[in-house]
């Protein structure tokens, strides 16, 4: 779990390579990583230029933990970047690995939903 001041180019390659190096691997089937980006847009259609973000660390950690307890799951791990970021800065990677496609889609859209409720608070600047 890493939160970085930004703006930063998260590096995927480096990050699936250190969920993939987490004891337990081998009973793994599936790594699914999201990466999250600042859109040009808010949900209404409103045109965003940048965004501010904050990370609550602890309650990070606790939802990686409670996502590495989920059915078959084996490793979770999260790099929320923080500050003031343009459209098309890196957010966030989320990545999860374990047995089976269901149970790792199914814990990686569990952990995005926490993060996105009670983890990352962002404050948008309209154009």
């Amino acid at each position: 779990m890493k939160i970085i001041q930004g703006p930063v180019k998260l590096d995927i390659a480096e990050f699936t390579n250190n969920l993939k190096a987490r004891p337990g691997m081998a009973e793994a089937g599936m790594v699914l990583v999201h990466n999250g980006i600042v859109r040009a847009n808010d949900l209404s259609g409103n045109t965003v230029y940048k965004i501010d973000v904050k990370a609550d660390a602890e309650k990070l950690e606790k939802i990686l933990h409670d996502t590495e307890s989920a059915k078959g799951i084996v490793a979770a791990d999260a790099w929320i970047v923080e500050g003031t970021l343009l459209v098309g800065d890196d957010v966030m990677l989320l990545g999860v690995a374990g047995d089976t496609r269901n149970n790792v889609i199914d814990a990686l859209a569990n952990a995005l939903n926490a993060i996105k409720a009670g983890v990352t608070s962002k404050k948008q600047h309209y154009a």
